[in-house]
Order: structure tokens, then sequence, then C-alpha cells
């Protein structure tokens, strides 16, 4: 409770005796790579790492802040502040742990940190519904699919709010029939207010702000109206929210049309099977488009933009450069892709 008197103050603060050497080297470049592809003209892609990280608070005169760390440190120092880190993510093949046949099909290994944390989450995510995906010239996903924009902000807002120094973890559990998230820490005010107006406090600045300059997250309210909104266009219902003294919970249930994509099923195949329906047709032509509008766009941006994963992802890329439609120029990370016929 007292915690919860000081909303949205604690993760902002400094920890003494921390460094940027701390902070895992490849999230932040990925990070930044991510904003160069969204934004190129934004103001912080002109910044040096240094000033990058003063600028967004991940840092204060070298020092990191609590939710810098969270959001880019790694996974060693993250746990000897945050003991026992993770965001638990499981996969149940059943209603209800009471009617599936074992405990869990799927249960995500630990990520380095939230950055990580929110890619291998919403590739899981993606993987269990049907979406009828489609890109922007950019390779990202747009805003078409109501459900994967209802799920993508209930997965946000979970990293957004979530109560770090709680002894309860943040939890996402997909059924059969329904996906659950769960954080840890109440929201401010009661959900009418909330509702009622663009009431923008969330529990982790820097972390939602983080989300926010790449468009991950809304810029005023929690996204409730999203989240509402795109799930019903779905299923036709609305998610259940459920506010605790210490909680929160959102539980989207599935249509009986659309149901969940075979997730449970296929256990850790689910991703990659699912997935590769998603392409069916003319997958290559796709990720060509997509691959001349963006020679840069990376493996990973592709797998979260198609909703599959990246060995997925990668097969289809092999198959153009078998055929001698593109080839890989330059070094694994910073190369481009050329495009060798017309």
């Amino acid at each position: 409770m007292y915690r919860d008197q000081r909303f949205g103050t604690e993760t902002s603060k400094t920890i003494t005796g921390t460094t940027i050497e701390m902070l895992h080297g490849p999230s932040l470049r990925e990070y930044r790579d991510y904003l160069r592809r969204l934004e190129q003209s934004h103001p912080y892609n002109r910044l040096t790492d240094e000033a990058f990280l003063e600028k967004l608070r991940i840092t204060e005169k070298g020092t990191l802040t609590y939710g810098g760390l969270l959001f880019f440190g790694n996974n060693g120092a993250i746990q000897n502040i945050f003991n026992d880190f993770r965001i638990d993510y499981l996969e149940i093949p059943g209603t209800s742990y009471q009617d599936a046949p074992i405990r869990y099909a799927y249960r995500m290994d630990e990520q380095e940190n939230i950055w990580q944390y929110f890619f291998a989450l919403f590739r899981r995510i993606a993987g269990a519904v049907e979406v009828p995906f489609q890109l922007t010239p950019e390779g990202f996903a747009t805003e078409e699919q109501p459900q994967l924009g209802a799920l993508r902000e209930a997965l946000v807002n979970l990293l957004m709010h979530t109560d770090y120094f709680s002894v309860m973890k943040p939890r996402i559990r997909v059924f059969t029939d329904k996906i659950e998230f769960l954080n840890p820490g109440a929201l401010p005010q009661s959900l009418e207010k909330i509702r009622a107006g663009d009431l923008s406090l969330p529990r982790n600045p820097v972390i939602a702000k983080l989300f926010r300059i790449i468009n991950l997250a809304e810029n005023a309210g929690y996204g409730l109206g999203k989240m509402e909104s795109g799930w019903m266009q779905y299923s036709k219902s609305k998610p259940l929210i459920e506010q605790g003294i210490d909680f929160t919970r959102i539980e989207f249930k599935f249509s009986r049309k659309g149901g969940q994509k075979g997730g449970q099923k296929g256990g850790q195949k689910s991703g990659q099977k699912g997935g590769q329906k998603i392409l069916l047709g003319t997958p290559q032509k796709e990720l060509l488009q997509v691959l001349k509008k963006n020679p840069s766009v990376s493996r990973k941006t592709l797998a979260i933009a198609f909703g599959i994963n990246e060995s997925a992802i990668q097969k289809h890329l092999d198959a153009l450069k078998i055929k001698g439609i593109i080839e890989r120029k330059g070094a694994p990370r910073g190369g481009q892709w050329i495009i060798k016929v017309p």
C-alpha cells in the first residue's frame, strides 16, 4: 500500500552504484535501430548513446534508474536488484488447470530484460489467435487487425504498469478459450474514472515513455478503449477487467467461431505452425515487397510483423536466395538485402 501512495515515482529513481556497463548492449542497439526504421527523422536518432540514455532517463549522470535497468539491463544486474525478475508465460491445454491433461504445454524461458520479453511474448501471443495479417511497406503490422492491437496493448500495459517491487510476478496464461494478463499493482483510479478521461499516470514512467516513443503504447490513458473495441470487433465480446487491491487482471475470451489457434495442441511448435498459415499463397512475394521498401529490415522485425518465429522467416528468405532473387550484403548486423530482379 505504501508503494501505491508513491505511484509512478519508484522506478524513476536512480540506483546507487550502477553504471551503463550493466546495460545489455544488443538490446539498446536493437531499440535504437527499431526507432530509426520507424521514424528516420526522429531527433533522438541524432543523439550519442550517452545522450540518448540521459534524455530518456535510463540514466541520470551515468547512474541507472530502476526503469532503465529493467528495460535495457543485463539479466544478472537486474536479478541483483529485483530478486527473481521474470514475466511468466504459460500455454495450458485446457480451459483451466483442472481440465488440462498436463499443467502446461509451454512455459517461456527467462529473457534478458523487458525489451526482450516484449518481442518474445508478442510472438507467442500473436500465434494464439487467427490473424489475417497485413504489413505496411516498412514491414510493421497495420492496425487493420483489431485483435492483434488489443492484445499488444494489453501486453504493453502489463509491462508498463507492473509493480516490479512486488513479490507477485506478472503472468500471462493462454488457455484454449481465453488469454489472461495478470500484473501485480492496482490501477491508480477506478475503471470508470480512467474511461471517463485521458488519465495518464503510468506506474513506471521511464518504461512507459520508451514504449510510447516507438508507437507501441497510447500517448494518453491506459489503452482500455483500444483493448475493448479491438476485441469486440474480433470476438463480439469485451475483455473482462478485474481490479484488486494489489493486482490487475484482464481476460480476453476467444470467440467460438475463431477460437484459439492451436497453440496448445502444438506446444512449442505452435508459433511456427500457425504462423506458416499466414504466409501461405505468396509468402516470397510478401517478403520481397517489404525488402524492397526497407532493405535493412531485420529478421526479428519481420518475425514480429508476420506473427511467426524467426526460423520460419529464415526459411522464406532462404527460398528467395536460392531462387536468385535476393542476396545479403554486409555484416549480419547492419547489413542490407539486395534485390537482384526488377
